[in-house]
């Protein structure tokens, strides 16, 4: 069952967020695609499109799943390399009550998802979320032992038109 509490009206099946990622001096276009939605199973799951990352590949698409920090799953993340001083040194550039934590690990490449490595990019890794409730803005930072640390996501709600219908009688 899809849930959609007050104060995250932009955290929805079908939203669509857009924005940048930071590495070093590089900077990357993104859009993110969500797909699914399921706050009272924390869980999320979509798409992550980035453009310029690396020149064999101009454009890629990436799926993802998130674990949305909570009774279901703690702070700790205790898997893909990450151990506890990893966790405290990236949940420590989140510090607000507004905010819902996530990790989004991505899982293949679209269409392709028998691709397993690309080289000049990694998806082997995760990133730790925040979701800023009171802004709509999404927080992020890329982790793998093997890639530059802090890579530093940031995107914002894309809003979507409205359509309405009406039935005469």
């Amino acid at each position: 069952m899809q849930s959609t509490p007050t104060g995250t009206c932009s955290l929805y099946s079908g939203s669509k967020f857009q924005g940048q990622q930071r590495s070093g001096r590089s900077s990357y276009e993104v859009q993110v695609h969500l797909q699914y939605v399921d706050l009272s199973d924390s869980y999320l799951c979509g798409y992550l499109h980035i453009k310029g990352l690396t020149d064999d590949l101009p454009e890629l698409t990436t799926f993802f799943d998130a674990e949305i920090i909570g009774p279901k799953y703690p702070f700790l993340t205790r898997k893909w390399e990450a151990d506890e001083l990893i966790d405290k040194q990236h949940w420590y550039n989140f510090m607000d009550n507004d905010f819902i934590f996530m990790r989004w690990k991505e899982h293949f490449l679209v269409p392709d998802h028998h691709v397993r490595s690309i080289h000049g990019a990694s998806f082997a890794g995760f990133y730790y979320v925040c979701f800023q409730r009171s802004t709509g803005t999404i927080l992020g930072f890329y982790y793998h032992q093997n890639s530059e640390w802090f890579q530093q996501l940031s995107l914002q709600h894309i809003p979507q038109p409205y359509s309405s219908s009406f039935e005469f009688r």
